[in-house]
């Protein structure tokens, strides 16, 4: 995708990952609009940093479609979806408490994006330079062995993403997918101040570097996050596992994957 000259629209963008890339999107040249389901969050990115905003809740399919109509009401020109809402729950299927979790997160990782894709696609498909970019996770090609609901949505989202470029391959949307490593964020608890995380900044500033370098990627891969998603093809993958569980879930190994 282009780095410039967007209309962008990033649900699950009011902290974290999505806020990081929401300003330096912004900061491009790209008109951003956040979205996200706490309103004061909303208000204060609106008034300090001139972000337009809406209202979504992406596990509610009745939020999802009141959004994007508000979306494509207020920003018909808009280009760029980024389905970045996600969430991660430690999980013991040994136990009978986590079908909740595993369910919760199913909803919201797996069907928001399809459902946010939905609601846009048809709108995508009439605009120039349109993209949709997906936002898995290294836990999509090594698990993780306390977060298998997690690790499983992040899978089918890299499939999806796959599957979804070849049916618009000749619609000019394009698909880029982002998978991320354990970055500094909220996404469980102790990560945000996890020594072993990618700062925040420095991962959007590489991501933000690897999109302006090449605008035809369909895998945004900061180098922190190679460890995981090549296992397999170099042939390590067992050994990747291996590490990835046999470690303290705050070292650097498992830190990397989330």
């Amino acid at each position: 995708m282009n780095i410039t000259g967007n209309t962008i629209f990033i649900p699950g963008a009011t902290s974290g990952i999505g806020l990081a890339l929401a300003l330096r999107l912004r900061a491009k040249g790209n008109t951003v609009v956040v979205g996200g389901r706490r309103t004061g969050l909303l208000e204060k990115l609106s008034a300090e940093h001139g972000l337009a905003t809406v209202y979504i809740d992406t596990a509610d399919p009745v939020s999802v479609t009141a959004a994007t109509r508000e979306v494509l009401d207020r920003h018909p020109e808009l280009n760029v979806l980024i389905a970045m809402a996600g969430i991660m729950r430690v999980e013991d299927w040994r136990t009978s408490g986590f079908l909740a979790d595993a369910e919760e997160v199913v909803t919201t990782n797996l069907l928001g994006p399809i459902r946010l894709i939905a609601a846009l696609i048809e709108h995508l498909r009439t605009r120039p330079d349109a993209a949709i970019v997906t936002v898995s996770s290294g836990l999509a090609h090594a698990p993780l062995r306390v977060t298998p609901t997690y690790n499983a949505t992040k899978a089918a989202i890299h499939m999806l993403s796959e599957t979804l470029r070849l049916q618009l391959a000749d619609t000019g949307v394009r698909v880029v997918e982002l998978v991320p490593p354990s970055v500094r964020t909220a996404l469980l608890p102790g990560q945000e101040t996890s020594d072993f995380a990618m700062p925040l900044d420095e991962f959007a500033d590489e991501v933000v570097a690897l999109l302006e370098a090449d605008p035809e990627a369909e895998e945004v891969l900061v180098e922190r996050v190679k460890f995981l998603r090549f296992g397999e093809a170099r042939g390590d993958y067992d050994q990747v596992v291996a590490a990835l569980n046999g470690a303290d879930p705050h070292s650097r190994d498992a830190s990397l994957a989330r």
